[in-house]
């Protein structure tokens, strides 16, 4: 943690002091300064409101946008949808498992990648679809796999 996500943080704070309901919305901040949620900053959230570790903890495992481990700069969400997976979205999966050398839910060593099997993003027409941060792949084979993931540094 650097100087300057600590001075948001504190910032973050300053803002929603007093405000009854902020637990959610100072993780979420707290999420955006850091990229996850470290333990240290779940305790400084629960200091700040004056609550136990325990509830704070409870939230930001209850809701599937809080993350408390780090995450890669690209994340890779692969749809298990029945489309997809009538497709063969569990090959596409076990290709980007095996192209990273980590299994879904988990982040390479380098914070490079992310792997988040998904319930549906959406695109059936393009089945079997993975996306790469914003970018949506479809119809895609697991021969194509190595190609995508090599165009995201």
């Amino acid at each position: 943690m650097t100087r300057e996500q600590d001075e948001a943080l504190e910032a973050v704070f300053a803002r929603y002091r007093g405000q009854p309901g902020a637990t959610i919305p100072l993780l979420q901040e707290a999420q955006e300064i850091y990229g996850y949620l470290p333990q240290e900053v779940i305790r400084r959230i629960a200091r700040e409101l004056g609550v136990p570790v325990s509830k704070v903890f409870g939230v930001a495992t209850f809701y599937a946008q809080f993350h408390l481990k780090p995450r890669g700069r690209h994340i890779i969400r692969v749809c298990q949808g029945t489309a997809c997976h009538v497709r063969g979205s569990a090959t596409i999966l076990e290709a980007v498992e095996e192209e990273l050398g980590i299994s879904r839910g988990e982040t390479t060593a380098d914070l490079r990648f992310t792997i988040e099997p998904v319930a549906c993003l959406g695109c059936c027409g393009l089945a079997p679809v993975m996306m790469v941060n914003e970018e949506t792949h479809g119809r895609l084979t697991k021969d194509q796999v190595a190609k995508i993931l090599a165009q995201y540094p």
